[in-house]
C-alpha cells in the first residue's frame, strides 16, 4: 500500500463521526510550538545557569579541589543534558503542515523514541551528575560549618533532589507521554480507517 497517500483530501471526503483532522493538526502543531518553547526556555536557564556557576567559581576561587570537581559535574551534566535534548529540535522543527499524515506519525514515533531517551538515559545521568556535583560543591562550605549545620544542609540537598526526582520527574514524564500519546493514536487511528 502506498504510505504517501494523501490523507487530507481523502479524509476531507469522509463522513461525520470521524475525529477531525484540522483539529487534530492544530493540536500537533500546538504540541510542536509548546516542545520547541520548552526547548528554549531550557537552553537559556542551562546556559545562564552554568554561566552563573562559573562566574561564582572565578569571584570566590574555590581552593579544594572538590569543590571544583562539583562545579565540573554539575555544568557537564548541563552540557550533556542540553546536548541531548537539542537533538530533538530538528524532529519538531520538521514536523509541518506538508506533510503527509504518515509522515506526521513517524515523526510522533521519532519523538516517542527520543523522549524516552531522554526521559530514562540522559535524565538519570542528569540527576547523577547533578547531585554528586552538588554534594562535592557544597563540601568546602560545609567543612566550615558545624557538624549540625552540614548535616542539616546536606539533609536539605537530598530531600530537594529526591522529590524532584521520585515526585517531580515522574509527573513531568506522565504528562509528555500522555500529550504524546494522544496524538499519536489519534494518527493511528485515521490510517487505520483509511486503509479499510
Amino acid at each position: 500500500m502506498d504510505s504517501n497517500i494523501d490523507f487530507k483530501n481523502i479524509w476531507k471526503q469522509q463522513t461525520s463521526g470521524n475525529p477531525d483532522l484540522e483539529e487534530l493538526l492544530r493540536k500537533l502543531k500546538k504540541f510542536r510550538n509548546q516542545n520547541l518553547c520548552k526547548l528554549i526556555f531550557a537552553n537559556i536557564c542551562l546556559i545562564a545557569t552554568s554561566l552563573l556557576i562559573f562566574f561564582i567559581w572565578y569571584l570566590y576561587q574555590p581552593e579544594m579541589i572538590t569543590t571544583k570537581i562539583g562545579i565540573v559535574l554539575v555544568v557537564l551534566g548541563m552540557i550533556i543534558f542540553l546536548l541531548a535534548y537539542n537533538k530533538m529540535f530538528m524532529v519538531f522543527y520538521k514536523i509541518d503542515q506538508t506533510q503527509s499524515n504518515s509522515e506526521y506519525l513517524q515523526s510522533l514515533y521519532v519523538v516517542k523514541n527520543k523522549q524516552k531517551l531522554m526521559q530514562t538515559t540522559i535524565l538519570n545521568l542528569y540527576f547523577v551528575m547533578l547531585f554528586l556535583g552538588i554534594c562535592l560543591y557544597m563540601y568546602e562550605y560545609i567543612l566550615k560549618m558545624s557538624l549540625g549545620s552540614g548535616i542539616i544542609a546536606y539533609a536539605l540537598t537530598f530531600v530537594w533532589i529526591a522529590f524532584n526526582w521520585s515526585y517531580l520527574r515522574p509527573r513531568t514524564i506522565k504528562k509528555q507521554q500522555d500529550k504524546l500519546d494522544e496524538l499519536i493514536n489519534k494518527f493511528e487511528k485515521i490510517n487505520n480507517q483509511l486503509k479499510k
